[in-house]
């Protein structure tokens, strides 16, 4: 009888209690009126009356351990229930703050997001560029000003490296290793050597616009940067003004009729209602014959833009430095546009 108690008190050391239904089948198979302890006490009036008082003390022994345990799971599982009856499951939610999209980046993207739903795919080059792609290539001779050190970051000379001046390069680079049909378009940073100052920057962003097939004609262009001014400015006023860009011929100038409806559109359109967009033209057959193509199968028009200048005009930034400063206050204001 002694070794069963003792088996017993070595038992419940190895008990763990973890819910209120275990605890429970404890105190039932223990202390129950048919649990082991009331049962070993019943057997005591059969024990030899030397050994009686030590069998009472070891079974009182089993019996206080057995109390103890159910005392110290009670408290545990009473202060567990506790805790989790603190959390308040009808607060909101705290979620993880975001941050915001550059406004340089979302009006990139809604740009590419416009072409890319009329066909155009994107292409993209590399940063530091030879003088080939980035001037021979593009018809500018050798005495243009845009090869003058003042005006350009070159990285080498003998051979020519530079900072690519436009993202024309790009689509040099896209000609040369695909065949026509071609639609691209060719978003990135480019670098001019300019003071910086509320209206410029040593470097910038750009989106270039490419499109050669046959018998592509200057109405397609004209076609295609009306619905890019519609979807993007909600503008369908369009005027094209001659210019002059060594890489297409004929050339032009693209405005769009901002209107005069208060102060600030006075000041940004020199009180014209008109606000210059972009550079367009016909692609020059020389650029063509350059990347191996036949100018006299195929042509195509091209249009480049100032992704800062356009993002200026959309949010009335009047400061292009405010873009490369990077004040939280100014960015927190494009989070609705994420």
């Amino acid at each position: 009888m002694l070794k069963e108690i003792d088996n017993h008190l070595s038992d419940i050391k190895k008990i763990s209690i973890k819910s209120s239904d275990e605890l429970e089948k404890f105190r039932i198979k223990y202390i129950s009126k048919k649990g082991i302890v009331p049962s070993l006490f019943s057997k005591l009036k059969d024990v030899d009356s030397d050994k009686r008082k030590k069998f009472g003390f070891k079974i009182n022994e089993l019996k206080i351990k057995v109390g103890q345990i159910i005392d110290k799971s009670k408290a545990e599982l009473s202060s567990f229930s506790k805790k989790e009856i603190t959390i308040d499951y009808s607060l909101p939610a705290d979620f993880l703050k975001l941050g915001s999209r550059h406004p340089i980046s979302i009006v990139k993207n809604k740009i590419i997001d416009i072409f890319s739903k009329i066909g155009f795919d994107i292409s993209e080059g590399p940063e530091i560029e030879d003088d080939w792609h980035n001037f021979t290539a593009l018809n500018l001779p050798e005495y243009h000003p845009a090869r003058d050190m003042q005006d350009t970051f070159y990285v080498s000379k003998d051979p020519d490296y530079l900072l690519r001046t436009h993202t024309s390069s790009v689509q040099i680079r896209h000609m040369e290793n695909n065949e026509p049909p071609i639609r691209t378009i060719s978003p990135g940073r480019v670098y001019r050597n300019e003071d910086i100052s509320a209206r410029s920057h040593c470097f910038f962003h750009q989106i270039e616009g490419l499109y050669v097939d046959e018998n592509v004609s200057f109405v397609d262009l004209k076609q295609t940067l009306l619905h890019f001014t519609k979807e993007l400015f909600g503008k369908s006023k369009i005027r094209l003004r001659p210019s002059y860009f060594p890489f297409t011929e004929p050339s032009a100038e693209l405005d769009i009729y901002w209107g005069l409806n208060s102060e600030a559109d006075h000041r940004i359109t020199k009180g014209t209602g008109w606000l210059e967009i972009l550079g367009c033209g016909m692609v020059d057959p020389n650029v063509l014959e350059n990347c191996k193509i036949d100018p006299k199968k195929f042509s195509g028009y091209a249009f480049g833009m100032g992704i800062e200048r356009i993002t200026m005009l959309l949010y009335q930034i009047e400061d292009i430095r405010t873009f490369y400063e990077n004040d939280v206050r100014f960015l927190q204001q494009f989070k609705s546009s994420i």
